[in-house]
This record gives structure tokens, C-alpha cells and sequence, in this order.
């Protein structure tokens, strides 16, 4: 098989239109599964329109609620809830694998955990990499999504996308079973970010 990969010469959300016009063709190749990383809904909301009247089961990711250390602050409203749930999008909302707890430890008494050195690890093939990897185990791990099959995420670095690939998904207890088999779009770059620096758009 030969397939081209786009690579992008700066990050960010003017690079979304573009991927949600190669995820898009990834369906059209029969691909029915792709999860996509949402912070407020936009790309979410772009990725269902998009996809609209398509045969495929779409999954927004979503930070938890708190993750901005504001309490009982959700970043994905009510009213955006609703209209991807109107569009047939499933959204889930949980903590980052890589961040989670071992966050809490890390800002409070600083130290390396291992969860940290798997996003850092990932971040050599870039940030939206990681995040895809990280999307694709949590939408399994909540059975929005099939185990063993290949999945098309969507995924970017600071707002909006610049990531498409395809894994092989598997739920986070066998995380070492998860594979890239291709990446489609990417920005690709490495950077010092910190722990809590997925957000996407």
C-alpha cells in the first residue's frame, strides 16, 4: 500500500478544515469508526457536519470537567452537548490517560511519573500523536468503540486539528497493544510542553 501523508509547516486550527477533508476521504474508503479531540465542541461539531449522512460512528473526546482548575467547570457547554448529540456524535468525557491522578502528585511535589514519560515518549512523533493515541484507548475504554479495529482520530496541538491517523484500537489496561499503522496528516515537532497542555478546539 502507498498512501501520501500531509505534513503541515505550522500547527493549529487553520490546519482543521484540511483534516476534517482527509477524515472525511478515510471514511469514503471504509473506515466507520473515527473519534475525534474537542475542547469547547468546534472540531467536533465541524468533524459530525462533515461527516453528516455518512455510515459512521463518530466520538468526541472531551477534557474532564475541572480541567481548567476551575471547579465544576465543564468546556464543552450544554447547548454544544446537545446539538452533537442531535447530530449523533458520542461524547465522552473523562481524564487524560497520561495525566489522571499522577498529575495531582506531579504539581504538588513535582518528581517524574510514568504516565508522564508515555506523553512525552509519544510527543517525539507529535503532540497530536499523543493525543490521538490518548482518545482512541479512552472512547475503547468506554465501548464507544470496538477493540482490535482500526480507527481514524483526529487530533491537533493547542486548538483546532492538525493531526489524522489511524490506529489499531485497544482499552488502556493493553495500551502496549495499541499500534499506529498510519498517520495521514500531521504536525510534527518537539517541544517542551507541559502535562496539561491538551487542548484542543
Amino acid at each position: 500500500m502507498i498512501r501520501q501523508v500531509e505534513y503541515f509547516e505550522k500547527p493549529g486550527k487553520e490546519n482543521t478544515s484540511r483534516c476534517l477533508d482527509i477524515t472525511a476521504g478515510l471514511v469514503n474508503e471504509g473506515y466507520s469508526h473515527v473519534v475525534v479531540a474537542t475542547t469547547g465542541g468546534d472540531t467536533a461539531l465541524g468533524c459530525a457536519e462533515k461527516l453528516k449522512g455518512k455510515a459512521v460512528n463518530l466520538v468526541a473526546v472531551t477534557h474532564n470537567v475541572g480541567f481548567s482548575k476551575e471547579p465544576n467547570k465543564d468546556e464543552c457547554s450544554p447547548e454544544v452537548r446537545k446539538t452533537l448529540a442531535e447530530l449523533g456524535v458520542k461524547v465522552f468525557t473523562g481524564a487524560i490517560l497520561t495525566r489522571s491522578i499522577e498529575y495531582a502528585f506531579m504539581d504538588k511535589h513535582q518528581g517524574i511519573y510514568p504516565a508522564y514519560i508515555v506523553a512525552q515518549t509519544l510527543r517525539l512523533l507529535g503532540h497530536g500523536i499523543k493525543v490521538s493515541v490518548e482518545i482512541a484507548m479512552e472512547a475503547c475504554d468506554a465501548g464507544m468503540i470496538p477493540e482490535g479495529e482500526d480507527v481514524v482520530t483526529v487530533a491537533g496541538t493547542g486548538r483546532g486539528a492538525d493531526t489524522v491517523a489511524i490506529l489499531r484500537a485497544h482499552p488502556s489496561n493493553r495500551f502496549l497493544d495499541v499500534k499506529i499503522s498510519t498517520t495521514v496528516a500531521l504536525f510534527s515537532f518537539n517541544a517542551n510542553f507541559s502535562v496539561a497542555d491538551w487542548a484542543l478546539c
